[in-house]
């Protein structure tokens, strides 16, 4: 159990001790935080913020604290109520408001809820601004205001509706060649939110789809986040029915995973391969992902005579370089597709009107379509950090190690061999160090996966 703040937010267990725990006290905390820097920026006495969550247990509790935090602030709150975090991004900027607030953690277990917040644009806040709210948080640096001057609550229950509409309009999204195509679709939602956004998409678009885990009760009925040995039951119902594909998100649908007619996975980083070979194919342009993301995507690129451009982990980051490098697709390789011409965030809804578009227009299946693309194999470990663990002397020693090969440290350590990579970096959202292999064969990145673990261990002297 534990309490993680950092820049994009906090993020905690539910229960346990002030502190140490995403209390009822730590949400009033950095709720009053938040709005009191948004004050500051904003000059206004009365700033508008959205608020949304994801299904879990604790999120009417954890809502009903913020929201009141922020009234007694006298900030005015906008309350999507069960939202998306791609919905709440894009009615920031449609509602005119100040900023959001998004209640989720993402693809944590249940017992986890976090607070994510936005700025003006809907985009998530950078570090200074990150760092300026922890400090507020730190020093209680709140003053709250008079009766006459509390804020209000407004609730508005339409947003998801409106994001499908604006995902329908996207320019590139054919949903009269997508609903001719007759595809039948299995959804796993894991019983969050993407249970109303995704399969109300697909049907707007004309897809039979089969729900799965659908309910948005926050029981998950498997590990929330979108791998491959959590989704036994997708690939099997996948079979069973003879759907065309499968596609599961993960309970704030951000992240977005396809399976294959035969139950196999698509691929969670070739999400955003495939999606941006059919941007790339209809507008050109470049393209952004993080460093722990598949060199799939520069291949794809560059086969659209596109330049591609690798950020340091984390949405903010992945955003900064989309912006600079004028992208017209980006995101990281945990299936989150960032599509500007929409909003800057990742956005399953997105991804999902895309590549349907993208099948639809090729014709065939979508084992076809992965076979199409180039063939690279992920491993992803982990390794749980201990306070006596020097994180930082682990990460210099592994440079130095490899200091004849190409090596980045924007982020971490990643040492780029000729057919294959190692990423190594701490966590900002678990007391972990990732570990990110890519090669020609999973036999080769799970091998490298392998030794690298034990050359941490040697540095570390474990």
């Amino acid at each position: 159990m534990t309490l993680i703040k950092s820049i994009s937010g906090i993020r905690g267990t539910i229960g346990g001790t002030v502190g140490d725990n995403l209390t009822p006290v730590d949400a009033v905390k950095f709720a009053s935080a938040y709005g009191s820097w948004l004050k500051n920026e904003t000059n206004k006495d009365h700033p508008i913020v959205v608020v949304g969550r994801d299904a879990r247990i604790s999120g009417p509790m954890i809502q009903q604290l913020v929201m009141n935090s922020l009234v007694g602030l006298g900030i005015h709150v906008i309350d999507l109520g069960l939202s998306t975090t791609p919905t709440v991004e894009i009615a920031v900027p449609l509602e005119k408001a100040d900023g959001g607030i998004i209640l989720t953690a993402s693809h944590n277990p249940k017992q986890w809820n976090a607070l994510k917040l936005l700025n003006d644009k809907g985009e998530f806040l950078n570090a200074e601004n990150g760092k300026k709210i922890l400090d507020i948080a730190e020093n209680d640096e709140y003053v709250f205001a008079e009766v006459d001057d509390l804020g209000s609550i407004t609730i508005n229950d339409t947003y998801i509706d409106k994001h499908i509409e604006e995902v329908l309009n996207l320019s590139l999204v054919d949903a009269e060649l997508v609903s001719k195509s007759g595809f039948k679709v299995v959804v796993d939602a894991v019983n969050s939110t993407g249970g109303i956004a995704i399969p109300g998409l697909l049907k707007k678009m004309g897809v039979e789809t089969i729900e799965l885990y659908c309910e948005p009760n926050g029981h998950f009925p498997h590990n929330p986040e979108p791998l491959k040995e959590h989704l036994t039951d997708l690939s099997e119902l996948v079979v069973k029915e003879k759907a065309d594909m499968g596609i599961t998100v993960d309970p704030d649908v951000d992240r977005l995973a396809f399976m294959s007619e035969n139950g196999e996975m698509f691929g969670e980083e070739y999400t955003l391969v495939a999606c941006a070979d059919f941007v790339l194919g209809k507008t050109g342009g470049n393209t952004v992902s993080n460093l722990s993301s598949s060199r799939a995507l520069r291949d794809v690129t560059q086969k659209h005579n596109g330049n591609y451009e690798a950020s340091a982990v984390g949405e903010v980051n992945v955003v900064e370089l989309m912006k600079a490098n004028n992208a017209v697709i980006g995101g990281e390789g945990n299936g989150g597709i960032i599509y500007p011409e929409s909003h800057y965030g990742r956005d399953s809804l997105v991804g999902v009107a895309l590549f349907l578009t993208h099948l639809a227009e090729k014709k065939c299946s979508v084992s076809e379509l992965r076979d199409s693309y180039p063939s690279y194999f992920m491993s992803k470990n982990k390794i749980q950090l201990t306070p006596d663990l020097d994180v930082d002397a682990i990460l210099k020693g592994f440079h130095s190690k490899y200091v004849s090969e190409e090596v980045s440290t924007v982020d971490g350590v990643k040492v780029d061999f000729a057919d294959c990579w190692v990423h190594l970096r701490k966590s900002n959202t678990e007391p972990i160090i990732r570990i990110y292999t890519e090669a020609l064969s999973q036999e080769k990145a799970d091998s490298l996966a392998e030794d690298t673990i034990v050359t941490l261990k040697e540095i570390a002297g474990i």
